[in-house]
């Protein structure tokens, strides 16, 4: 499945409770999100797994990927397109030869002591930030803000996308820094309407 990580959406589910997560999740797509990461730091593997798993149906058709957060596991019992770790979530290379050489494979990265370590072979794509501190993970790393994240896709030997605090406001300073999208939370999932919230990350025509 085609990568585009233009309008990266992570779930919350408590974000997500009013509208319900399928139909959260549907209704940005229908807005615009291109690729949609599962992440519910509480549920349990079997919780997890049947969320994926609806997830999965309800994505059928529309070409955007579905990516598990973390739990290797759950990725490949829902059958999902892929996983993103966390440096301290697991082994890259042991990801990779689970989950095969077809599925999409990220890698948060916060320096570049860490950059320098990683294998891009082993990857598709890294997770740059926190741009800015974001309530939404509370143990973060130093906030990197445009000009940081700007040093980081620039050293980054594979495609970035940036997450931390970002907001449609954010869009052309986000692009300017050299990542190929941004990865969103609250900007969509904590919304009344999550397709428009998805549509103001619409991306205008690039040179």
């Amino acid at each position: 499945m085609r990568l585009d990580l233009s309008l990266y959406l992570i779930t919350d589910r408590g974000l997500c409770a009013e509208h319900g997560l399928v139909e959260t999740v549907v209704a940005a797509v229908r807005g615009g999100v291109t690729l949609v990461q599962l992440r519910d730091k509480h549920a349990s593997d079997a919780e997890l797994v049947d969320q994926a798993r609806r997830l999965k149906a309800a994505l059928t058709g529309t070409g955007v990927a579905l990516i598990i957060n973390d739990r290797l596991e759950v990725a490949l019992a829902a059958g999902a397109d892929g996983l993103h770790i966390g440096q301290d979530d697991g082994d890259v290379a042991e990801a990779r030869a689970a989950l095969g050489p077809q599925a999409i494979l990220g890698l948060s990265v916060q320096t570049h002591d860490q950059l320098a370590c990683i294998d891009p072979s082993a990857l598709d794509y890294l997770g740059l930030g926190p741009v800015f501190a974001t309530p939404s993970k509370h143990d973060h790393a130093e906030p990197l803000g445009f000009e940081g994240l700007a040093a980081l896709a620039a050293a980054s030997p594979l495609p970035s996308v940036a997450i931390g605090g970002l907001k449609a406001e954010h869009l052309a300073a986000t692009w300017g820094a050299g990542a190929e999208g941004l990865a969103v939370i609250s900007a969509i999932c904590g919304t009344p309407d999550p397709e428009m919230a998805a549509r103001a990350f619409a991306r205008p025509s690039r040179r």
